[in-house]
């Protein structure tokens, strides 16, 4: 793979200076970049300069049929290589793309799980006074995940500085180290503080800084981890009587009601995070019973 390091690193080198993308993302293309590069040399091409469409095309096949990849991940090994082969195009190593000719997959989009109003209310009753001695943190994890609609990394990272208690607004840190600020409704706020006065003082009654500043703790004190805010979660819906559900989850129900509630897409967008509209467009397949609802209701001819 000699031929492939040194352009590799190059284009690394490109993305980690110049879009500043993050040690997570870099290894993902590094990833498909040494899948793609073991297919080449297999079928004899031991130098990208000398890549052709056709094989690409073969590689492509390949994911789908050999390694059984879905769609949607095939789709982002030809965003990797598309990226690739411009870099060497604009750096006057190829005189033409031959990802050019590629088609992108068609992405098949699995409508997310999602809680009703009912359900969410039943989940956050879960968390009281009989769950355990932590109760109210968990009660405030679970307002601030389905009130600002946060992934488990985001809630478990939240910070005392990043939350502004007088306007009831967090800063979150989400993929690609992009930050968001979204606000929060009065019942989050309630658990927060509440949790703020009466349980986390005893959490953080170490003097060696290893509450890190977070918002959430565990019982040593300490910043809760992703995989914590899994096991809790799925803890209490157990508890709930609603076995399957897990952190996504609440995010899926966040942006959902937000639209069936009348928000604008792209509203939702930013206060999911999400840098393409597209992935929020999903939401509006979900509630297609309530779609039905409107047009038999307000339509002239319905």
């Amino acid at each position: 793979m000699k031929n492939y390091d040194q352009p590799f690193r190059e284009f690394l080198a490109y993305l980690r200076v110049e879009a500043g993308l993050s040690s997570a993302t870099l290894s993902a293309y590094e990833s498909d970049l040494r899948t793609m590069a073991t297919f080449l040399q297999q079928q004899g091409v031991k130098d990208p300069v000398k890549v052709e469409a056709r094989q690409l095309a073969e590689h492509v096949q390949q994911l789908h049929r050999v390694k059984g990849l879905q769609p949607s991940s095939i789709a982002r090994h030809l965003s990797t290589m598309r990226m690739f082969f411009r870099f060497l195009e604009a750096s006057g190593s190829i005189e033409t793309n031959p990802t050019t000719p590629l088609i992108t997959p068609t992405r098949w989009r699995r409508l997310p799980g999602v809680l009703s109003p009912n359900q969410m209310k039943k989940l956050m009753e879960a968390a009281g006074p009989t769950s355990g001695r932590l109760w109210q943190r968990d009660r405030a994890l679970l307002e601030l995940m389905y009130a600002a609609g946060l992934r488990a990394s985001e809630v478990a990272g939240l910070l005392l500085a990043g939350y502004d208690e007088r306007i009831g607004i967090l800063r979150v840190l989400g993929k690609g180290e992009r930050e968001r600020l979204v606000p929060v409704g009065e019942p989050a706020q309630r658990a927060v503080r509440v949790y703020l006065d009466e349980l986390r003082p005893t959490l953080a009654r170490f003097d060696d800084a290893r509450d890190a500043g977070r918002i959430l703790l565990s019982n040593t004190g300490r910043p809760l981890e992703r995989v914590a805010v899994w096991q809790i979660v799925r803890r209490l819906a157990d508890r709930a009587g609603m076995p399957d559900v897990h952190p996504h989850m609440l995010r899926h129900s966040f942006a959902t009601h937000m639209l069936t509630g009348g928000a604008d897409l792209r509203v939702v967008q930013e206060l999911l995070g999400h840098a393409d509209i597209g992935t929020t467009q999903i939401y509006t397949h979900v509630d297609q019973a309530r779609l039905r609802d409107v047009v038999m209701t307000h339509h002239p001819r319905a």
